[in-house]
């Protein structure tokens, strides 16, 4: 399909759906950078591979070039699935379940039709001339309000339905609409996508968000739909990687560097990572406890390791290296700290068989298909929304007799009126612009679960070499501080010791599509902190680190440039550790993501906080109006990872909810159209 874009400055036109279209702000790429300074954006997804591949648990999270398609390609229609029946039938399941018979806007979302093997843990802006001149003021929340069409109203006299946001999620639910009503997507940024961001890098790509496929077996409606429309290799593909039970600890090839210069011994290595991964098993027993040990899962894990292990001097090492596993698993989570992270419903995520696996063309190359599956106009993007006004009556002149309830308010100052929307945005911004985006306000109860989830941000640094100075074999980089422990309390001077959160370095595969490539990961404030530093600054910290790492012969270190704070000031910046191996090249290249100061993400992906539950996740998927009996039901529905509450974090989560919520309004857009009375919508 063709995406229609809002450019221009002042420019004014009108057309189906809204009000004129105004300057459309593009001095700034959506992850908050100015355009010209660099093309990155990511959300730190797909850290959840590690613990799979022997380090870590995860989710992950479009724009990239599109792929051209093959001489007489025809776009797929939307796939049924035979293998999982789960998901081709997500929404008939409903109507089996004696619950059905409920008013759809009161309808759980679908647990019931979730794979039997996971119901247990289920159960508990528009371009010129496509805008509207508004007649009259009004549309205020219960008020009146009537625009006039410049051109042909939407097709069809059906319902209107309006995704905000065409990330994973809001493209499945377009997907899953079956083409009934009025539909248009709305998306802030340039591109679609989201949290899926594939971006040129060296010879080949990188994944600035989403990376794996976490658990690619027919149970993943995301290894699904790529299956079917030919986006794996071959390794994907085998039925035998898809039926792996590797309870998220496959191996992979792996060296660890300590900070004194020296690889580590593999076997210490192994023995604080089964200790940890034990532990961690642990952890996830108390689901439904009323009175698990400790609030967070960091506390439960550091009580654990001092009861464990021997405070003794031949014990730092170990200690060492299970501080590093806990700043893996604030990778994973999307955490600064393990401490922020509830335990008692840390077991609900679950995790699907497979070894995980990437997309050879990109991850973008999954969005842009599910793009080709909508109707040209489909997905409108520079379209900022400022503002969703619901529980309204509001009317175009063209059709006096038609009230909508809903009225997206744009930033561009166009305006869509429907009867249903969608929202898909990331939890992140919702935390910050809840309360002016919705109006009137969200209840307290959906309000109140908004504030309590956790949102937090993983970055990725990516470094090209001219050669690689790791050995062919090798898949994974650590890292190991070996003054740290495990108990220690971390330097609250991010200035000092911000390079000290990163974890490691994957190494992108295969060096003959990508060249020679580490991608770093790192989580928390100091991924933050890292946002505010220049290119130049970020790849001189890394090449000290590796070189820190790869060498025992520390030279005198050099003193560093000023960097910039975030209050715009200069600051001294602290000098990473004294390089030990002077002789390893510096990276030519280096990239990296801004998840935290991107405006419409404000970060990587949610986890249950301390003081929050799963229950939690289920009220902010909740649709609104919460009474039943109201005769304009489904005008608020909420859809995005944030939102499903064993997948959050992940791509597949996302997905599912966006198909969850498109089967809830369904019934609603195949049933006859209600001409309510003025009196009535009133």
């Amino acid at each position: 399909m063709k995406v229609r874009e809002s450019r221009g400055a002042g420019s004014a036109g009108t057309g189906p759906w809204g009000s004129p279209a105004g300057m459309c702000v593009a001095g700034q790429r959506d992850d908050g950078q100015p355009r010209l300074l660099h093309r990155a954006r990511l959300a730190g997804h797909g850290v959840r591979w590690m613990r799979r591949s022997g380090m870590g648990r995860a989710g992950g999270w479009g724009g990239g070039p599109r792929a051209a398609p093959t001489p007489g390609e025809v776009p797929s229609p939307t796939p049924a699935f035979s293998c999982p029946p789960w998901v081709q039938a997500a929404g008939s399941s409903l109507h089996r379940d004696p619950r059905a018979s409920l008013h759809p806007s009161r309808r759980p979302f679908p647990r019931a039709s979730l794979h039997p093997c996971l119901r247990p843990s289920l159960m508990p802006r528009l371009g010129p001339g496509q805008g509207a001149v508004p007649l009259a003021e009004g549309g205020a929340v219960g008020g009146g309000g009537r625009y006039r069409p410049a051109q042909a109203a939407m097709e069809g006299g059906g319902r209107r339905v309006v995704v905000v946001g065409a990330g994973l999620a809001g493209l499945g639910a377009a997907q899953r609409l079956r083409g009934h009503g009025s539909l248009r997507l709305l998306e802030a940024a340039a591109r679609a996508g989201g949290r899926v961001c594939t971006r040129p890098f060296a010879s080949g790509l990188a994944e600035m968000g989403a990376h794996w496929i976490h658990g690619p077996s027919p149970g993943n409606p995301v290894f699904c739909l790529a299956s079917r429309y030919g986006l794996l290799g071959p390794e994907a593909a085998c039925e035998e990687n898809q039926q792996v039970e590797a309870g998220g600890h496959p191996p992979m090839p792996s060296v660890t560097y300590g900070s004194s210069g020296k690889v580590l011994s593999p076997k210490a290595v192994r023995e604080a990572r089964d200790l940890f991964y034990a532990l961690l098993a642990s952890a996830r027993t108390f689901q439904g406890s009323k009175k698990p040990p400790c609030p967070s899962v960091g506390q439960y894990l550091q009580a654990e390791i001092a009861r464990t292990v021997p405070q003794e001097d031949a014990r730092q090492l170990q200690m060492a290296m299970l501080a590093t596993c806990l700043k893996l698993e604030c990778c994973i989570s999307g955490t600064h700290s393990m401490d922020l992270v509830a335990l008692e419903p840390f077991g609900e995520y679950v995790s699907l068989p497979g070894l995980d696996c990437t997309f050879p063309r990109g991850y973008s190359s999954l969005t842009e298909r599910l793009l080709s599956d909508l109707p040209e106009g489909t997905v409108l993007l520079n379209k900022a929304v400022r503002t969703i006004r619901w529980q309204g009556s509001f009317r175009e002149q063209w059709d006096d007799a038609r009230v909508f309830p809903v009225r997206v308010e744009c930033e561009d100052g166009d305006v869509f009126l429907a009867d249903h929307v969608i929202v898909t945005v990331p939890l992140g911004f919702l935390k910050e612009h809840h309360q002016e985006f919705f109006q009137p306000p969200l209840p307290e109860r959906k309000a109140q679960a908004i504030h309590h989830l956790g949102f937090g941000t993983t970055n990725k640094i990516f470094l090209e070499f001219e050669q690689p100075f790791w050995e062919p074999q090798q898949q994974l980089l650590e890292v190991v501080w070996e003054d740290e422990s495990a108990l220690g309390v971390p330097s609250p001077d991010l200035k000092a010791t911000w390079f000290k959160k990163l974890i490691g370095f994957v190494v992108l595969q295969p060096p003959e599509q990508h060249g020679h490539v580490l991608c770093g990961f790192i989580a928390g404030k100091e991924a933050e902190y890292m946002e505010t530093l220049s290119d130049a600054e970020v790849l001189r910290a890394m090449t000290r680190v590796l070189r820190t790492m790869t060498g025992v012969s520390p030279p005198p270190c050099p003193p560093s440039p000023p960097a910039r704070s975030p209050d715009g000031s200069l600051q001294p910046t602290p000098n990473p550790p004294s390089a030990g191996n002077p002789s390893l090249p510096a990276p030519r290249s280096v990239l990296r993501s801004r998840w935290h100061s991107a405006p419409y993400t404000r970060g990587s992906y949610s986890y249950v906080a301390v003081g929050s539950s799963g229950e939690d996740i289920d009220v902010l998927a909740q649709p609104l109006p919460e009474d039943p009996r109201d005769p304009r039901p489904l005008q608020l529905l909420f859809a995005g990872e944030a939102t499903y509450r064993v997948f959050y974090s992940t791509t597949h989560g996302a997905l599912l909810s966006g198909w969850r919520e498109a089967e809830r309004l369904n019934p609603l857009l195949q049933a006859p159209f209600p001409h309510l009375s003025r009196e009535a919508a009133e």
